[in-house]
């Protein structure tokens, strides 16, 4: 007598499994424990044993097919057999099964087996433990319930929420008004002796909640329309965090030289303004990105586009929002050139006098919250840019330098950078070239 394989039971939640391959030939002989094809759950892939020695036989799937849990697929006998097995969603489990399974999949197995049931024509019939729980939590019986599952051989879930849905007396308005609130019609109670549910009775399930939402609420203080460039950066943040797959790296720097560097800059700079550590930042990145020019790039539709120009956006808290000004070729020019195009960025936007061209072009940006004490933080990208610098504060930290132990002006810099466009080693190598250039900076480097 031929021998039924069926597709066991692979999880406490999954209902059906996809087939992904046939690793045997219809009508080819396999050995007991040979698996003879693999399916797909939505968390693996698993390979279908033979339950016993002699010819496959596969029923009527192919691949890509879509089929319950516990039916039966194939039958192994005789060479001159074909399929023939009706489907039966309940199967023998194979003693090799039965040898190798956890108990933990032992126990799963035996609780499919308890819920077997025999409705009053004798047929045998299955149901699913979700069905089994939500049957029991709804005090349906099971026996008058339609399977659907399993080629009508297996209660699942949705028999159950159909079956207690025809139980109920509706009306057609008073149906779709729940569905479009999304009430569960069963929590309902109907007013009216007939027990029949009605608009009335859902309108009242929907103010309810509705106050009782209301009631939740915390007193709100104010409130404005997101418009202008708050809704501009609201649209653009959140464009990039779903378009991007962003992944951070932190790095601590020991930026006591850069310190010492700007106070001897201001000292000396009378006629012009003293660079300020964004401006110095953005200089010491722009040799970066030219050492390493996937940084200073963008992706396409089909493509990653590296950049020739490297401009360099900064990050300016004003009463208005976040806007970035961008310093253009900054490795073409001196500190003191990004600091007067900066500053004069700078008090163009806080006057309200930035003309758009200041705002656009940036290949990367800088976005500094050292100030407001920070020591790291998760930048997010700035479209269409694949890296934004992210800076803390400086701040006197006890390190080990060599041999000895000493008090060092340190820094942790973030760099978030898009990981479609660039992976993990390359971004990282890009930082550190970033840190050695700060912990040993000189103003020739600066003034190149």
């Amino acid at each position: 007598m031929a021998k039924e394989v069926y597709i066991p039971k692979l999880g406490q939640t999954v209902e059906e499994v996809m087939i992904v391959d046939f690793l045997v030939e219809n009508g080819q002989k396999v050995s007991e424990g040979d698996e003879i094809m693999e399916v797909e759950t939505d968390k693996a892939v698993f390979g279908i044993e033979a339950n016993a020695g002699g010819y496959v036989h596969f029923g009527p799937y192919k691949l890509k097919d879509v089929v319950p849990i516990l039916t039966v697929i194939a039958v192994i006998g005789k060479e001159g057999e074909v399929f023939s097995a009706q489907p039966n969603p309940v199967a023998e489990v194979s003693s090799k099964k039965e040898k190798t399974s956890h108990p933990q999949e032992e126990e799963e197995e035996l609780e499919d087996h308890d819920s077997d049931f025999f409705s009053q024509d004798g047929e045998r019939i299955c149901i699913s433990p979700r069905a089994r729980k939500m049957a029991k939590e709804k005090k349906v019986d099971i026996t008058k319930v339609i399977a659907t599952g399993a080629h009508g051989n297996r209660i699942v879930e949705k028999d159950i929420l159909s079956f207690i849905q025809e139980q109920l007396k509706i009306t057609p308005l008073a149906k779709k008004m729940a569905e479009e609130h999304r009430i569960d019609i069963s929590t309902i109670h109907p007013a009216s002796m007939s027990g029949k549910i009605t608009k009335d009775d859902v309108q009242a399930v929907i103010e309810k909640d509705a106050i009782s939402e209301q009631a939740s609420m915390p007193a709100i203080l104010d409130e404005h329309k997101i418009d202008g460039i708050r809704k501009i950066i609201s649209e653009r943040m959140h464009a990039s965090s779903q378009i991007t797959a962003p992944v951070t790296l932190l790095m601590d720097v020991d930026v006591s030289r850069l310190v010492e560097l700007r106070e001897t800059l201001k000292r000396e700079c009378v006629s012009l303004k003293a660079p300020g550590y964004n401006e110095i930042f953005a200089k010491v990145c722009a040799l970066a990105l030219k050492q390493f020019p996937y940084m200073n790039a963008r992706m396409t539709d089909h493509t990653i586009q590296q950049i020739q120009d490297i401009n360099i956006g900064v990050a300016v808290d004003t009463e208005r929002g976040l806007l970035v000004p961008v310093i253009k070729n900054v490795n073409q020019k001196s500190i003191y050139q990004v600091t007067s195009e900066f500053q004069h960025d700078v008090d163009m936007i806080r006057e309200s006098r930035v003309a758009p061209e200041i705002l656009q072009d940036g290949t990367f940006t800088i976005t500094n919250l050292g100030s407001f004490d920070v020591r790291a933080f998760t930048p997010i990208i700035n479209l269409p840019e694949t890296a934004i610098l992210g800076l803390g504060k400086i701040e006197p930290r006890v390190v080990a330098v060599d041999n000895g132990v000493f008090v060092r002006k340190m820094m942790t810099i973030s760099l978030t950078f898009d990981h479609r466009v660039v992976d993990g080693a390359p971004a990282a190598r890009f930082l550190q070239f970033i840190k050695n250039k700060l912990e040993s900076l000189s103003r020739e480097v600066l003034e190149s």
